[in-house]
Parts: C-alpha cells; structure tokens; sequence
C-alpha cells in the first residue's frame, strides 16, 4: 500500500526537487567522496585540460582587444566537489607561465547552491595556495532565484552591472539537476505534464535518498495554451517546436534560461559559457522522445535540453558550438554571448582543438575500454595513454598492479618516465578521501624502481594519511628505503617498529643485525 496515494504537480514544482536539494544539503561534500554522485567524468584531468584551454584562449582574445586592465571573472556553477575547479587553476596557472604574455587577471569563483559546501572548499588544503595568489574565491548561489555573488574570500559583493569584462561562466552537470519544466507535444499543440508523485513511506520520515529511490512517478496531460502566447518570452523556440515534433516529451529550461539571464547582468559585457552534460543539441534527437528518465545516484539526473539553449541564445546574437559529430557520454558545448562572436578566435580555436578534434568524450570513452584491458598492456601503451588523460590518478590506481609486474623488465627510460609521470600528478593531485591508498600506490611503484628518495617521501605520506597502513611490510620498505639512503637512525627506528609489530620477521632481524655487527 503507498503512503502517499499521488498528489499532481507541474513538474518543476514536483517534491523531487525538493528531495534532490535536500539530498545535497545533507551530504555535502560526501555526496562526491563516497562514491554516489558521479564525478570523474567532468573532473578528470582531460576535461581540466580543455576548459583550461577555452579559458586560455578567451584571456588571450581579450588581450587582443586591449582589454586588460579588469580582471575576469570565471564562475563555476555547482562546483560538486572541487576537484574541477582545483585542476582548471592548475593548468590554467601552468599555461598563463608557460606563454609568459600579458593577460587580464582572473580570479576562479566556485558556487553551489550548499552552504557547507563552500565552506568546505574555503578550508580544503589543496585550495590554500589559490587563495593565497587571489586568484579563487566562492560563493553560495541560487539558480531558481539569485541576482548577485557574496564572495567568501574577498568579503566583497558582485551586484548587476559591477563586472567590466564579459563573465566566463562553467556549468557542468548543472541544467539537467535543476528544477526544468516538461511539456508534451502532439497534433501541433502544447500541453504541460503534471507529474503524480507517489512515495512509499512518509516523508517526513524518510531519507531524501531513500524517498527518490522508491518514488513512483506518472503523468497527466493538460492544454497549456500559455506556452503559444505572443507574449511568452519563448514563443518562437515553442513555435518551432509545434512545427517540427509529433508525440515528443521535452525538457524545457525555463529555470537555466531565467538563471542566464540573471547572470549575464552582471556584466556590461555579456559571457562565455562552457558546459557539458548529458544533453542533446539537435533537435532530431527530441522527435518521439518518450518521458524523462530519472538517473539515480543518490541524487538524480535528467537529460538537458541543449537545444533549447542553442536556440534561444542564437535568437539573442550568441554563437554556439557543439561537435559535428555525436557524443556518447557528455556533451560540450561552448556559448559566446558577446559583441561580436567569431571576433574571439583564440577561444574558438581552442574548442576545435580540444573538443571538435578530440575531446573530453572521446577520452571518456576510451578510458572505459582501457579500464578493461589494463592487465593486457604493456608500459609502452599504459605511459603514453597516461600522459593522454593528463597523468590522471583514477588511471594510476587502475594500473598500479600491472605497472608493478613489468617494472622488471622496464627500461631506464620507462622508470624515468614514470617517475616524472607521478611526479607531475601528485603536484596536481586533489586531495579527497584516498590521499593514503594513492600515496601508498607511488610509493610502492617507486620502491619497485629502487628510486629509495622518492619512495620514502610517499610512504611517509601515506602513513601520515591513513595510520591503517602501519604494518610490517610498510614499515619494512622504508627500512630499506632509509638503508639505501645512508639514514642510519631512521633505518633503525623503523626496523624497531618492524620487529615490535612481528618479532619474527627475518628480513628486520637480518637488518638489525647487520647494525649490531659495525
């Protein structure tokens, strides 16, 4: 028997919605950490890469026009995590060193909608040394209704109109998790999709996890003559629509576009806006499409109407860019709502290089069919497919046990390389729940190359990290590690623990003795 016998709303008034926020405010950061909503397809290294490219690329565009006196802002929405954030600055940084030319300053402000989620960024330690050059700051935000930023850092307030320079806004993951409406087309006539809402349990008692993944959901359909009105500020979009799709459920973002609107005011000078999500552009994609389906992860996601985005900005002079061919997974698209478009070659440029040519779908796809055959590898395709995703630690996991059986037959050259590999990822590497497993990963792979320097310096770490990994076998390696390196106090004081942990462990015994026979 349900609960709840089904009460009809419009759907983005649905409890659903109110479930998904709570969901988030209740989990916080652990909504990511542990594994429930996804995150590394728009947060790997790859997909940094190619942001951090755009963003390059339209610093540069504005530097071409002279406009280098105000500093841009980059605004991400619904920063998740951070890991997102965290790797663009590191590559954006790298690349702004790399050039050594003149460009306007930015600062990277990251928003979500949870309050604890800001603070949580403010004091994570791989954020500290952004905030110190005064180049990122936050800030809680809205989409349903907010008109200014708060920023956290700068104790200072972005009002309507204070921006000089166009905004760069990052929206991953961001139009498909807010409240959207749903209309039904058919027989040339609009109609709105109620939703019936049905829900096993209380919920007033229930987890909000819990009460999305039990909910029973139906729908009704009701005229909505409302949506072909001159004065709908659609109407065109609704037009075309009618005119084109028969018996076909769609995604409308009423509440993305209001949340575009409000942020390009902020601005004298329009935005750039960069996006990627599970979304279709083309409007043969929407023909028959039947009702949305509800991902769950915890939380849940629907598909965006990337469509509907592209038109209503081209109808106000923005020119848009997705690929020419088909996405599989995630679908990125860039936006330049500003003065003269195709004026801003650097950024459009950096797309074709990095999205229309091979981008962050492309490797997504690949990465799930090398995830499989890992243990059929040889370095000589796991190095290079590595450096591809931009020395990812998600790969590095994966294949830290095959790595670790061909080391002995690796080339000086491969250890080489893999030890400058480790190195370039961990100066980038942010910080989450697995620091401990990661550093004890490089630091048995570094072991294994005789590489005794490098190797104590992680296993330290993960020591320090996770006090699980205080057994005999790691404490033994850095035995070794501080024998080879001519540390005769620390070698004995780990053999000590070695042997206070297994009195019977002959390598120790054989270590300590060597000692006692100087």
């Amino acid at each position: 028997m349900m609960q709840n016998e089904g009460q009809r709303f419009r759907f983005s008034e649905a409890p659903v919605w109110d479930w998904q926020r709570a969901y988030y405010e209740q989990k916080g950061l652990h909504a990511w950490t542990e594994n429930q909503v996804p995150q590394y397809i728009t947060s790997n290294p790859m997909i940094a890469m190619a942001y951090a490219e755009m963003i390059f690329g339209f610093l540069q565009d504005l530097a071409s026009k002279g406009k280098t006196a105000e500093t841009v802002t980059i605004l991400e929405l619904g920063a998740g995590v951070g890991r997102l954030a965290h790797q663009i600055l590191f590559k954006l940084t790298e690349l702004k060193d790399f050039a050594g030319v003149e460009l306007p300053a930015f600062r990277y402000v990251m928003t979500d909608l949870v309050e604890d989620n800001v603070l949580g960024w403010r004091e994570h330690l791989s954020m500290q040394s952004f905030i110190d050059q005064g180049i990122l700051d936050f800030a809680r935000f809205d989409a349903i209704q907010d008109t200014e930023l708060n920023l956290v850092v700068a104790d200072t307030v972005i009002r309507p109109g204070d921006l000089k320079q166009p905004l760069l806004l990052i929206a991953n993951y961001f139009f498909d998790s807010i409240p959207q409406e749903l209309i039904y087309v058919g027989e040339g006539e609009i109609y709105e999709c109620d939703v019936l809402v049905q829900s096993p349990e209380s919920p007033l008692h229930s987890e909000p996890a819990e009460l999305l993944q039990n909910m029973i959901l139906s729908y009704e359909y009701r005229r909505a003559p409302e949506y072909s009105a001159e004065d709908y500020p659609y109407q065109e979009l609704i037009a075309l629509y009618k005119e084109e799709l028969e018996d076909s459920h769609i995604m409308f973002p009423a509440v993305g576009l209001s949340c575009l609107e409000r942020l390009n005011k902020l601005s004298e000078s329009g935005y750039v806006l960069i996006t990627a999500d599970k979304g279709d552009h083309r409007l043969d994609n929407w023909k028959f499409a039947d009702p949305p389906e509800f991902v769950l992860h915890g939380s849940f996601s629907l598909t965006a109407n990337y469509h509907a985005i592209q038109y209503v900005l081209e109808q106000q002079g923005a020119h848009t860019r997705f690929t020419t061919h088909h996405y599989k997974d995630l679908n990125v698209g860039c936006m330049l709502m500003v003065d003269e478009p195709l004026g801003y070659i650097n950024t459009r440029l950096a797309y074709h290089r990095f999205v229309e040519r091979f981008g962050p779908d492309d490797f997504f796809s690949m990465k799930e069919w090398m995830d499989h055959q890992v243990e059929r590898m040889e370095l000589k395709q796991i190095i290079p497919f590595w450096r591809l995703g931009g020395y990812d630690a998600e790969f590095l996991i994966l294949s830290a046990n095959r790595i670790s059986n061909l080391l002995p037959d690796a080339s000086d050259e491969e250890m080489l390389d893999i030890q400058s590999g480790i190195h370039i990822m961990w100066s980038s590497y942010y910080v989450m729940e697995r620091l401990g497993d990661v550093a004890f990963l490089v630091g048995q792979l570094l072991y294994g190359m005789y590489m005794y320097e490098d190797a104590k310096r992680f296993l330290e770490l993960s020591l320090d990290a996770d006090w699980r990994k205080q057994n005999s076998a790691v404490l033994y390696d850095l035995a070794v590690c501080c024998y080879e390196l001519e540390l005769e106090e620390e070698t004995l004081a780990y053999t000590r623990k070695v042997l206070a942990l297994e009195p019977d462990h002959e390598e120790a015994i054989d270590l300590l003795k060597s000692f006692e026979c100087l």
